[in-house]
């Protein structure tokens, strides 16, 4: 079969085919199988990668565009990683005269595309029947990127060129095949190379399976059916949306949240501000951030991807789940960014390796709480963010295997307390607000097969969820040690000066801490923004972030409070100083009930 390629003047000239009537039971099954194919790129990503971030806390995705740059399909995957997908696309558009059949491209560059240099992107063109149709994408964040210390996110990080390798679009197969040369560079960059090729090819094959099934897709429908579906799939996604916005009230909101103070970079914190404007009329919500402050001298600012990404989401979160999240969807949100802004459009060089969190999970916070100002049942709470020693890089030689070797790997020991909205308490898993509970938290099993750790317990930490009528989730607390020498842990804590804020009455969440206990047995208070060295005998100590509540604790339903108080999440005396809510012991001389008279006696005198 003759090498398939098209040309930047052939890009640019084709036409796209008209949306028209599409049988909804095809449309269905067609959308079915598109997410049928995205859930085997991820299964084929997660398996083959040789990082546990990857295999193990799934800090990666997968997803489908049009070959003009169009999101269809994202399936299950982080919502920071594939609500801007396009700008990266084009990005490849924009830079190569001829994309050919067999291509792959490989971005690890912000100003390209990608959301920070460590989450790097892997596109693959797909052509059916001659033409050009899809773009198949698998974006994982990776163990190392050889930056000069040993972890890929750090708040000192101020320009692109401390950050490590950045890779902008570069084609790294021709005839499905690697390019040697960028391989051989890339190992002699990247600390534990080996990690590095092994979670790229799973990135490879992960496209190259969505490459064969969308071409017997194609063979099994036709070429002119797919491109009708597709038109009609997007256009299904506007027209949802516009609905799930028209269900809103017509106004402009703002919402302000503030990151925590970084030594030396913003010691007086970041403010944030988001300004929302909903138009139920034309089904569209505007989302504007040029009233922010300028980028600050550090890794924190956000990319344009992220910025972008960013706004979608939290105005996605307020929005009918069942919406599809694809073009036509996110086409209804208009986000207005600025040059140089620290949640707007970084000017080069300036250094965004922290990009996905902190400053990211503020501004998500903040377009998702905004919507709080409509009063209920609108909105949601703030989430807890992230970032802490409980989701450190970790890093060291391990010698119990022989030869010694060197490690490095983000951990996912605990996930922050995600908010609450009406109706519902707060999702413990939920990591932050970029996440939005599709990260999954370490399996201690694997990890400790994996490095030379020990994990020295894990669990929830009692009267610390955000209270409210409906609870923000608690913060989960533990604590790990080396087994193999000195290990060093970096991380870039937010949310331990602000924790997630409450919202309609409710109240805030406890914020994060970072500790570690020496040999005999003396705890110390880490720094925020940190490398830590963890002797032998030392532990890490870490809280994570609880979540928001929403409305006040006091209208809180006495039997969830009751439910809290006996698994052990609240304390019988914050049932009372908080809720309102009396208990005493049941009949067993284990669990709580709720003592009727004396609650009500305390919510009358409250009032």
């Amino acid at each position: 079969m003759p090498k398939q390629s098209i040309s930047r003047r052939a890009r640019s000239g084709r036409p796209r085919v008209k949306a028209q009537s599409f049988d909804p039971m095809l449309m269905a099954v067609l959308a079915s199988r598109l997410e049928a194919i995205v859930r085997e790129m991820s299964n084929t990503v997660m398996k083959a990668s040789r990082s546990a971030a990857i295999t193990n806390a799934r800090d990666m995705s997968c997803a489908l565009l049009t070959f003009d740059h169009r999101l269809i399909c994202v399936e299950e995957s982080m919502p920071i990683h594939t609500n801007s997908l396009e700008i990266n696309t084009r990005a490849i558009a924009d830079t190569y005269d001829e994309i050919h059949e067999g291509d792959a491209y490989f971005n690890s560059s912000p100003y390209h595309g990608t959301t920070h240099h460590a989450d790097m992107t892997l596109c693959v063109p797909v052509f059916c029947d001659g033409e050009p149709l899809f773009w198949a994408m698998s974006r994982s964040h990776h163990a190392d990127t050889g930056a000069h210390v040993p972890t890929t996110m750090d708040a000192n990080l101020k320009t692109v060129y401390e950050e490590g390798l950045h890779l902008p679009n570069m084609r790294f197969q021709e005839n499905f095949a690697d390019r040697e040369d960028l391989i051989r560079m890339c190992r002699h960059n990247i600390r534990v190379s080996n990690v590095w090729y092994g979670d790229y090819r799973a990135q490879v094959g992960g496209c190259r399976v969505a490459e064969r099934r969308l071409k017997e897709l194609v063979e099994r429908h036709g070429l002119g059916t797919i491109k009708d579906f597709i038109e009609a799939w997007i256009d299904y996604g506007r027209r949802r949306a516009i609905a799930a916005i028209r269900q809103m009230p017509s106004g402009t909101i703002t919402y302000r949240t503030v990151h925590d103070p970084i030594p030396g970079i913003a010691p007086d914190g970041i403010p944030i501000t988001a300004k929302v404007t909903i138009d139920a009329k034309k089904g569209e919500v505007t989302v504007d951030l040029r009233d922010n402050p300028d980028c600050v001298d550090g890794g924190v600012n956000l990319s344009e991807t992220c910025s972008t990404a960013a706004c979608r989401i939290g105005v996605f979160y307020n929005l009918d789940p069942s919406v599809p999240h694809n073009q036509g969807s996110a086409d209804r949100i208009k986000v207005r960014l600025r040059d140089g802004c620290v949640v707007g459009r970084p000017r080069y060089p300036v250094g965004t390796s922290n990009a996905t969190m902190g400053v990211n999970d503020r501004l998500i916070n903040a377009v998702q709480c905004s919507f709080t100002k409509l009063g209920e049942p609108y909105g949601m709470a703030e989430g807890g963010t992230e970032f802490g020693a409980f989701m450190g890089v970790i890093s060291g030689v391990d010698h119990r295997r022989g030869t010694p070797h060197d490690y490095i790997n983000m951990v996912f020991f605990g996930l922050s307390g995600g908010p609450a909205n009406h109706g519902h308490d707060g999702w413990v898993t939920y990591e932050a607000p970029n996440g939005g509970g599709v990260l999954k938290l370490d399996s201690v099993e694997m990890d400790e097969a994996m490095y030379p750790f020990l994990v020295n317990g894990r669990n929830i930490a009692p009267d610390s969820m955000g209270a409210g009528r409906w609870n923000g989730a608690p913060s989960t607390e533990g604590a790990y040690e080396s087994l193999s020498g000195d290990m060093a842990v970096a991380y870039c804590s937010d949310g331990d000066v602000n924790p997630a804020q409450g919202v309609l009455g409710g109240l805030a969440g406890r914020p994060v801490l970072n500790r570690k206990m020496s040999r005999n047995g003396h705890v110390e208070l880490l720094p925020s923004f940190h490398i830590e060295t963890c002797k032998p005998g030392e532990r890490m100590m870490f809280r994570t972030c609880a979540g928001g509540g929403y409305g006040k604790p006091g209208q809180r339903d006495p039997e969830r409070v009751a439910h809290d108080v006996n698994r052990r999440w609240l304390s019988v005396e914050r049932a009372i100083e908080t809720y309102r809510v009396a208990l005493r012991l049941a009949a067993n001389g284990i669990d709580y009930v709720v003592d009727p008279e004396r609650t009500a006696t305390l919510r009358h005198s409250a009032a």
